[in-house]
């Protein structure tokens, strides 16, 4: 019986640890699709792209006067390698309330507590491994705010 039970416990362990196949994504939009399909779902939520700042051949930026971010997507070829988040707040105050906001929302999001090697009242890092990829939410308030949102793909090997 008790050699049953410990089998039980050792296989339910595997697949708990197993980590997940599913693939890196931000915001609900995974990083596998084409870089135009990306845009466009991007424009659908009511962004549009920065034609003056983004550049054609590795970078798209878009805005989106409701949010208080601005998104730059990095690309090579048509594969997405990394999505950027710039926050613009006026105060340091509203920086770190949002940057414990983000880092909150993506520990329950992803069910992991945060790396933070960094955590000062004006230089707060905390990154995220989810398997596929690296989240980090980087506040450096230093003479004017600024709030970072990093998605990176890992490598593919």
């Amino acid at each position: 019986m008790k050699k049953l039970i410990l089998m039980a416990v050792a296989a339910t362990t595997l697949v708990a640890c197993g980590g997940s196949d599913a693939p890196f994504n931000y915001r609900g939009l995974t990083f596998d699709m084409p870089v135009a399909q990306f845009v466009d779902s991007m424009l659908a939520r009511g962004f549009a792209v920065d034609s003056a700042a983004s550049d054609s051949g590795r970078l798209v930026v878009l805005t989106n006067p409701a949010e208080h971010y601005r998104v730059l997507a990095a690309f090579n070829g048509d594969k997405l390698q990394a999505i950027q988040e710039n926050y613009h707040l006026s105060t340091n105050d509203s920086t770190r309330n949002q940057w414990q906001k983000i880092r909150d929302n993506l520990e329950k999001e992803l069910g992991e507590w945060p790396d933070c090697p960094m955590l000062k009242d004006d230089h707060k890092i905390a990154n995220f491994d989810t398997g596929n990829g690296f989240i980090s939410v980087v506040l450096e308030n230093t003479h004017r705010p600024d709030l970072k949102v990093s998605y990176t793909r890992k490598s593919e090997k």
